[in-house]
């Protein structure tokens, strides 16, 4: 009986050894240099330009999304700003209040700018002198010094109207940079 066991056993012990050898040799072949799993081509023609078409549509999205909520943020601020404006007497008297940012402000030949108190001035183009009763009439804070009553602006030079009705008057086009609160005549 012992004898009848011993071949059974035998073949097998063998098929299972085989089976496993050739699981281990297909299995070693796969996703090598030679044959590998995905190849180079079809990642670069199908799979990157899928990847690549997806993040587009989705940052497309976004930036509508931002855009979107960008121009009702500006349109709330405008509106706002509007109603400041319209509350305060509006631009159709030519004065103008300003906050914290300077105002590009454009004067022709002639038209004078007249500051609130602590109303700041800088000279960009053009040539303007400066409108005051009495002396001091504007201080140059980029010198550190003042500027009588008709004394000439010079550009990029800061300069702080201390009292109210101080301002610079055109000899030519002007372009300056106001901060604070201004008639135009």
């Amino acid at each position: 009986m012992k004898q009848k066991k011993w071949p059974v056993r035998l073949i097998s012990g063998g098929l299972v050894t085989l089976a496993l050898v050739g699981i281990a040799v297909a299995a070693g072949q796969q996703g090598s240099q030679s044959d590998p799993l995905i190849t180079l081509s079809y990642l670069e023609q199908q799979v990157t330009p899928s990847i690549l078409s997806q993040v587009d549509s989705k940052i497309s999205a976004r930036q509508t999304e931002l855009e979107e909520k960008l121009a009702g943020v500006t349109e709330a601020y405008v509106e706002e700003v509007t109603g400041k404006l319209s509350a305060s007497g509006g631009t159709g008297s030519g004065s103008q209040t300003g906050g914290g940012a300077y105002q590009v402000v454009t004067l022709t030949p002639g038209q004078t700018l007249t500051g609130g108190a602590a109303c700041e001035f800088l000279l960009r183009t053009g040539t303007a002198t400066c409108v005051s009763d009495s002396s001091p009439g504007l201080v140059d804070m980029t010198d550190g010094s003042t500027l009588a009553g008709g004394g000439s602006l010079k550009a990029n030079h800061l300069y702080l109207g201390t009292i109210e009705g101080r301002g610079v008057k055109a000899s030519t086009a002007v372009t300056l940079m106001v901060r604070g609160s201004y008639t135009i005549q």
